[in-house]
């Protein structure tokens, strides 16, 4: 748990990775550009026209390094990994809590209580953080949906009625986003959440960072042994992976969301770093997608209080936290599944 699991990610198009002895090696035009230990890296997740080498991919296969593929927009292509070693009975388990509505439930409630808890935080630092630059009523009135919302969820063991409060916090919330852009207005304006593709550069970044924070999550479910794609708030579907999608809501805010508002806030991204496709989706350049990356990774490595287990850990193990803390909820080893939620 005290090693931080880092990811590789390849953005430079051409690229070629191989292996040479203990190494993951990165050359561009025959020219090394990176080589770096295996022992260090969590993941390699490769944009575009980039290319590995056979060698390296049993490689990383045989190390618990998983290889994902997307396009040079973001969008997840495939994924190859060595054997999942993970506990049957806890997979069995896993399913045999997914086909029970009220086991379902429960845990649905757990995880969207993390969601809205975590989305109010981030509005109510912005009331205390920038009460000059945004307009406080409208943000205060979104926070108390939100604290109604979740006095509600306490009381509900239906999931579509679950579902109906997260949909209706999720409009509250992002009703008032736009507000928490405090700098570069003209540039970045949010009315809606959209994707497939975005229709704008606000929602092209959290489109983006969605999708890594999606890798992240079901490669640390992998590790602790649950299947990523039986989900409990998210159900079955083909080509769909429920429980990284479940697990990833309480993290959208937290990471996602913040990260997005301090790029634009910070003026680390412009908005000509962003490109309008015929299709009418707008997509982030290469050097604007290398800044994203790299903001990214260094928000993994600051360090925070878990509030379940009173320790210090870095924001990039959260994941793997929740995926064990969720494991063994499912052992019955606890009798709650404890959401992350910020404080």
């Amino acid at each position: 748990m005290k090693k931080h699991l880092n990811t590789l990610f390849v953005t430079t198009q051409g690229a070629y990775l191989s292996k040479e002895g203990e190494t993951v090696v990165v050359k561009v035009d025959n020219e090394v550009r990176l080589q770096a230990p295996v022992h260090t890296l969590g993941g390699i997740v490769c944009f575009g026209q980039v290319s590995c080498s056979p060698y390296l991919m049993g490689f990383c296969a045989e190390r618990g390094v998983a290889i994902s593929f997307m396009t040079e927009w973001g969008s997840f292509l495939a994924k190859v990994q060595g054997p999942v070693s993970g506990n049957v009975l806890l997979r069995r388990e896993q399913y045999r809590r997914a086909d029970d509505s009220k086991s379902s439930a429960d845990i649905a409630r757990a995880i969207l209580t993390g969601k809205l808890a975590n989305c109010r935080t981030v509005l109510s630092r912005s009331l205390r953080d920038h009460p000059e630059k945004i307009d406080t009523d409208a943000v205060s009135r979104a926070v108390n949906k939100l604290t109604d919302a979740l006095r509600r969820l306490s009381f509900e063991s239906d999931l579509e009625v679950l579902r109906g409060i997260e949909g209706e916090s999720a409009s509250a919330y992002f009703e008032v986003f736009d507000h928490l852009i405090t700098t570069q207005k003209d540039g970045f304006e949010f009315n809606e959440r959209n994707r497939r593709p975005p229709l704008d550069k606000v929602n092209c970044l959290l489109s983006f960072l969605y999708t890594i924070l999606m890798h992240d999550v079901r490669s640390a479910l992998e590790t602790v042994g649950l299947d990523p794609a039986v989900g409990f708030l998210h159900r079955d579907r083909p080509g769909r992976y429920g429980l990284a999608l479940d697990l990833m809501e309480e993290f959208r805010p937290f990471i996602a969301d913040r990260t997005a508002l301090s790029l634009i806030n910070l003026c680390q991204v412009q908005g000509k770093g962003f490109d309008k496709k015929e299709s009418g989706g707008i997509w982030m350049n290469d050097d604007t997608r290398k800044t994203v990356l790299v903001t990214y990774q260094k928000r993994k490595q600051d360090e925070i209080m878990h509030p379940f287990l009173n320790e210090k850990v870095t924001i990039g193990l959260l994941f793997h936290t929740q995926a064990l803390l969720m494991a063994r909820y499912l052992r019955g080893d606890t009798d709650n599944y404890p959401p992350f939620i910020w404080k």
